[in-house]
């Protein structure tokens, strides 16, 4: 690791690990907050994150088919409408400089999430992206996460 940015600036992680809390109470069910996790990751190219949230969604019980297939959800039959829903919502904004969130696609997602789950989605996927850019950023060490015993019954980082 470049920087051990938790120990180096131990408020901003605070503040980051916070977010991760609040998330970890929200009403959106953890193995979904996982795959949204793990999406986000794969589109950012980190290696880290990608690691942890694999390790974590297969303690929930994460299938090893679903977490091949995630790039290509569109394409299977593995994920709900909930949870399709959700993977479009966080790609349309991790990739949202190239991406215009019109009414439609709104909707499409809305109908699936109450007002509370929809912003609590949003900002799990603004807490991926900022991790991700700390990860990557960073160099964080991939592959030396473990599994702790509290992930296995929630979704914090």
């Amino acid at each position: 690791m470049r920087i051990e940015y938790n120990k180096v600036a131990p408020e901003a992680f605070r503040a980051m690990f916070g977010l991760e809390q609040y998330l970890s109470k929200s009403e959106v069910e953890p193995s979904l907050l996982l795959l949204i996790k793990f999406r986000v990751s794969q589109i950012n190219g980190c290696g880290y994150c990608l690691d942890m949230h694999s390790k974590d969604a297969r303690a929930l019980g994460e299938t090893e088919q679903r977490l091949y297939c995630l790039p290509a959800w569109r394409e299977t039959t593995f994920y709900t409408d909930r949870e399709r829903a959700a993977l479009e919502w966080a790609e349309e904004l991790t990739l949202i400089s190239g991406n215009e969130i019109s009414d439609e696609k709104y909707e499409r997602v809305r109908k699936h999430f109450s007002e509370k789950e929809l912003v609590d989605l949003t900002m799990a996927v603004v807490a991926i992206n900022g991790w991700n850019r700390l990860s990557i950023g960073f160099a964080a060490d991939v592959g030396s996460y473990q599994v702790q015993e509290t992930a296995k019954h929630t979704t914090g980082q």
